[in-house]
């Protein structure tokens, strides 16, 4: 019997009943039943998504190979353990939760054999809201560099790889790490790949945010997930050398993994925990942030960074909650010089260097949103109309205007209203219609952002970086609560648009699909509130 084209292992851990999906579009591939192996493994599921395999592969003999063993806390030991038994040219990673488009194998194997690629990805789309970075999929691609591309922002397990690569070197999953494993794997697959290559015209992956939110990355603690960055951080600064390739990776960990652990979520831990953590990204950012990677993180991480290896736990929160509860702090102007006053800037008491507080001209982007309306603009259409203020009294006196500001690749239209010593007013509006358009069926969230010196798409937040690259600044709302969504329709589904905001109190646009799971989904959470 010939090896298969493609071995497809899925790690499973209670995905009911997403695991039913997942498999059905397994099984529908139209590269042919005969060319695909699937090597399922349960790893002490409790919901009945053991039985679930065990039924495929009864129904698809010769086809899935199932392995049940306990649970071993994270998916790094059934990955490995399902590597172990595929016999495929190529192996393809599959979330248990996710689902593949139906011609996905076909056309990966079909570009990888004639890219003669070693790592190939496909295009992955977002279901439920589930953000994912899509620069990297702007086009097809034959030979994508590590370094000179989106590539280290897309570093999930989700891509084929060439198994012999992956034998050839030894490359595994780090069964140490409960989350986080796939980074280290498909890193160093990446850098020791001859070529790596992008198919992007085609939807090949569905990445599926469940509506309860009960896998292992959304539960995730502040402890197990610092302890992730410091070993990931190790694992980049062991195999690639000091320099610019080695910070075009910790840059992508600098600004999301470790950024994401300084947000405002952060004045809600016990003081044990804020500790451990400012105590572990300060030894990071000593070790590991160079002048070059600083430079592509925006004006707020950089202070937060700054803070963690420079200041005291009490300096970090005192920034944290200005943004959070107060909005964004008046801007010191010395000469060619920014400064933004936080609690802390030039107190004796604490004596932190000014440094920490320098800012550079994207500083005058840090907009904070004061008001949000659905309303009917001139020509009769729904607009989200958010009021937003600078404390900067004329933008364009500082060489700030225009004053671009975004829902990440749509641009709104922004308007002026009121200039005053107390700072700048301004109205943005985004068209409904507009939302709607540029939204897959599946829904898409978007981050809010502003940009000095126009509107560069690849510069908005959410784009890129999950914070805003250099020269943009996520639109905060710290003092908005939320607000009633719009319902629009859009072909012959109905959709919700609702403006939410983040863990950090960033202002995002969400538009959904209404779906049947998705109004159980918040049934079940108003049944909750109501007990």
């Amino acid at each position: 019997m010939n090896a298969p084209d493609v071995s497809v292992v899925v790690a499973v851990y209670n995905t009911m009943p997403y695991l039913i999906q997942c498999l059905d579009s397994l099984v529908a591939q139209t590269i042919g039943l005969d060319r695909l192996q699937v090597v399922a493994v349960d790893d002490g599921s409790t919901d009945g998504s053991g039985a679930e395999l065990d039924r495929y592969a009864a129904r698809h003999p010769g086809v899935f190979t199932v392995i049940h063993q306990a649970n071993s806390g994270g998916p790094a030991a059934p990955f490995n353990r399902g590597l172990d038994a595929a016999t495929g040219r190529y192996v393809f990673f599959v979330g248990a939760d996710d689902h593949l488009g139906p011609d996905a194998l076909r056309r990966l194997v079909e570009a990888a054999d004639a890219w003669e690629s070693d790592v190939l990805l496909g295009r992955v789309v977002g279901v439920n809201s589930r953000h994912i970075y899509q620069d990297i999929f702007a086009r097809n691609q034959v030979d994508v560099d590590l370094f000179d591309s989106p590539l280290p922002r897309s570093l999930a397990n989700t891509k084929l790889f060439r198994r012999e690569l992956l034998e050839n070197y030894g490359i595994r999953y780090r069964e140490d790490l409960p989350l986080g494993s796939d980074l280290p794997f498909t890193l160093e697959a990446c850098y020791r790949a001859r070529r790596i290559s992008v198919l992007a015209d085609y939807d090949c992956y569905y990445a599926v945010r469940r509506h309860r939110a009960t896998n292992i990355t959304y539960l995730s603690r502040h402890a197990d997930r610092l302890r992730t960055v410091e070993a990931t951080t190790a694992f980049v600064a062991e195999l690639i050398p000091a320099g610019r390739q080695r910070d075009a990776v910790l840059a992508r960990r600098f600004d999301h993994e470790i950024a994401k652990l300084l947000e405002d979520d952060l004045l809600r831990l016990d003081r044990e925990t804020q500790q451990l953590v400012h105590d572990g990204i300060g030894r990071l950012v000593r070790a590991h942030l160079t002048e070059g990677i600083a430079a592509q993180l925006n004006a707020e991480t950089r202070i937060r960074l700054a803070l963690t290896r420079d200041g005291a736990l009490d300096d970090l929160l005192a920034v944290i909650r200005q943004d959070a509860q107060g909005g964004v702090p008046p801007t010191v102007v010395e000469g060619s010089r920014r400064y933004a006053a936080y609690p802390g800037f030039r107190d004796p008491a604490r004596g932190l260097p000014d440094a920490c507080f320098e800012v550079t001209p994207d500083w005058y982007a840090k907009l904070d949103a004061t008001a949000l309306a659905w309303e009917t603009d001139e020509r009769g259409e729904k607009v989200l109309t958010i009021t937003a203020a600078s404390p900067v009294p004329d933008l364009a006196a500082v060489g700030a205007e225009p004053l671009a500001v975004s829902a990440e690749e749509i641009p709104g239209e922004v308007t002026t209203l009121d200039r005053g010593p107390r700072g700048t007013t301004l109205r943005i509006r985004f068209r409904a219609s507009d939302l709607l358009a540029g939204t897959g069926p599946t829904g898409q969230r978007r981050a809010v952002s502003a940009q000095v010196g126009g509107f560069d798409p690849g510069r908005a937040a959410g784009a890129q970086t999950a914070t805003g690259a250099a020269g943009s600044a996520a639109v905060r709302a710290p003092r908005i609560r939320a607000m009633a969504p719009l319902v629009r329709r859009r072909g012959a589904r109905l959709y919700v648009v609702t403006p939410v905001l983040d863990e950090s109190g960033r202002l995002m646009i969400s538009v959904v699909p209404v779906t049947a799971a998705r109004v159980a989904a918040q049934l079940r959470r108003t049944l909750r509130r109501i007990r």
